[in-house]
């Protein structure tokens, strides 16, 4: 585990911090060029230390910690960069994950079902205790955990990501009750079909990816950045009396019924 320290804070005005983990791809990174552009300080945490570099070159992150989101340690260490370079923690976006396991009956699908079980659910605890303490001494704060459209609904042969994406939601949910009364606001967003290195072999099927398109009301795939707007969203004061809330941003996906299919689109 390493830390970068490139970017010093501005003296002249404390910023506000954000810490995202699963930040070098995907909605992690949109979102941390979100914050960027909207002066946050960004505290990166991700297992991909050549994505977290670029991520730093690009100006979308200030400081990043190379580690495992299921790590308690790792989340311990990003948040203590945050405090030790800038101060404080305001808000944490928990977005790492990863999907696997295969068949329940295949071999080792028990073993790679712990490991996503670890990421994605674990990852979002571990998260969620370290800020929580950092967010308390700046006065309150909000988490954001990303959950999915799978953890509403069941998906063919993918039960270990609908398990963990489902858990999340009364992770968040239990945990924005204990930690309402001290200001400290945990929600959850739960992505549709968004244009991500996890779905790119889907979106690129030549029959698969249509396909899905057209299931989604909406009648497309979500940009990442549409993703990171509704996390931004929930941390924002406008949000301010929303917890224990998980907002589906996925076209209308999880409203459809499935049994018909959605009107094509017009123009």
């Amino acid at each position: 585990m390493t830390t970068n320290h490139d970017i010093a804070p501005d003296p002249a005005e404390p910023p506000r911090v954000v810490l995202i983990t699963g930040a070098a791809s995907g909605i992690g990174r949109a979102t941390a060029q979100l914050y960027s552009e909207r002066g946050y300080r960004v505290v990166a945490l991700d297992l991909d230390e050549a994505g977290l570099d670029k991520l730093t070159a690009d100006a979308a992150a200030d400081a990043f910690v190379v580690g495992d989101a299921a790590d308690p340690a790792a989340n311990e260490a990003a948040v203590g960069l945050a405090v030790s370079r800038f101060g404080r923690l305001d808000a944490a976006v928990l977005n790492a994950g990863i999907g696997g396991a295969g068949p329940l009956e295949s071999d080792g699908a028990l073993e790679r079902f712990d490991r996503v079980l670890a990421v994605n659910v674990r990852g979002v605890a571990a998260g969620i205790r370290a800020a929580v303490p950092a967010l308390r001494a700046a006065g309150g704060g909000a988490i954001v955990a990303t959950s999915s459209v799978s953890g509403l609904r069941g998906d063919p042969g993918t039960w270990a990501y609908n398990a963990t994406k489902a858990a999340i939601i009364n992770l968040v949910r239990g945990l924005a009750v204990d930690y309402a009364t001290q200001d400290i606001r945990i929600n959850a967003i739960a992505p549709g079909g968004t244009l991500t290195a996890l779905t790119a072999g889907q979106v690129a099927h030549p029959v698969l990816g249509p396909e899905i398109a057209a299931r989604i009301p909406a009648q497309r795939w979500a940009d990442p950045r549409e993703q990171a707007e509704a996390i931004w969203f929930l941390t924002s004061p406008a949000a301010s009396y929303i917890t224990g809330v998980v907002l589906p941003v996925d076209g209308g996906l999880s409203a459809n019924g499935g049994i018909l299919p959605p009107p094509p689109r017009r123009g």
